[in-house]
């Protein structure tokens, strides 16, 4: 249990900001499953609301401290120029409590902080890329704008694809307030293209596959909403998927990972040439992931 009490500086703001500048190691997902649960009291009262609170308030969290602790960070490859972490779920990259956060404690002594060089969902598992040195981001940034890294996932999704490959063209327009993105075969005001690559890995029994999924553009959840739009959603995806076959299938996160990075150098990439060629890939077992 954490005993808190509010101090001047808090005075008038919302309890999930108060609680995630002074529990460190907590994030946004538990502070509302705390509210949901009514696990924390204000001034001896339970709330489910993240209401505004006040200086001299009181404030007891009844959580597990064990369970305040940082998600292990497992690394699957480091030199001097670059870092690639396996991201576990519910975890963003960047923000307060974020793994990139995380990660720059690890690397308090260094003179620069390790930066991610692109992005995950939250609630997507799999490789991230960091830059160790200013150089190495520069480079790395400028070959995946000219998309010379390649980018695996792998996705379980409801349904068998009678085409065993096929590269997917079509627009998505992200809406900010929802954060939520739409998917249009044609183009229209406000859309930009997306082309999303698959190859069935695995066909099974219960009406699922398993992709290797490919992006030749990065936008927001342009995999989960391009699947979900051909007819093949991601199961345990809640924002794109379907709630009935999440339900059946007792998947809360979406199943999806990036599990493979492979540098394609077309022109000259300075100190990190040495790349050129290699893949780096997350130790995963198909049968285990439809199955996790």
């Amino acid at each position: 249990m954490k005993e808190l009490i509010v101090s001047e500086k808090y005075d008038n703001i919302k309890l999930d900001k108060f609680l995630l500048n002074e529990i460190p190691k907590i994030n946004i997902n538990t502070i509302y499953k705390l509210l949901r649960k009514k696990d924390i009291k204000i001034n001896g009262k339970r709330v489910n609301k993240n209401i505004t609170v006040s200086s001299n308030d009181q404030i007891l969290v009844y959580i597990n401290e064990d369970s305040l602790n940082n998600k292990k960070i497992k690394k699957i490859y480091e030199d001097e120029n670059i870092l690639i972490i396996d991201k576990p779920i519910n975890i963003e990259i960047q923000g307060m409590q974020s793994l990139t956060n995380i990660i720059h404690k690890l690397y308090s002594e260094s003179e620069y902080k390790p930066m991610p060089c692109h992005r995950l969902d939250m609630n997507t598992s799999g490789l991230i890329l960091y830059a160790k040195n200013k150089q190495s981001l520069d480079i790395l940034l400028d070959k995946f704008k000219n998309k010379e890294i390649e980018k695996h996932y792998l996705a379980l999704i409801y349904g068998m694809p009678k085409e065993q490959e096929k590269r997917l063209e079509a627009y998505l327009f992200k809406d900010n307030k929802k954060s939520q993105v739409y998917i249009s075969d044609m183009p229209k005001k406000g859309y930009v293209k997306i082309i999303t690559k698959y190859k069935v890995l695995q066909k099974n029994e219960n009406n699922t596959s398993v992709l290797d999924v490919e992006i030749e553009t990065g936008k927001t959840h342009q995999i989960r909403a391009h699947l979900a739009h051909i007819g093949y959603p991601i199961i345990g995806d809640g924002k794109y998927g379907k709630n009935k076959i999440n339900k059946q299938f007792k998947r809360k996160y979406q199943m999806l990972t990036s599990y493979k990075i492979k540098f394609n150098f077309k022109t000259d990439a300075g100190i990190l040439n040495y790349l050129n060629k290699k893949e780096f890939t997350k130790n995963i077992d198909i049968n285990k992931f439809k199955n996790s």
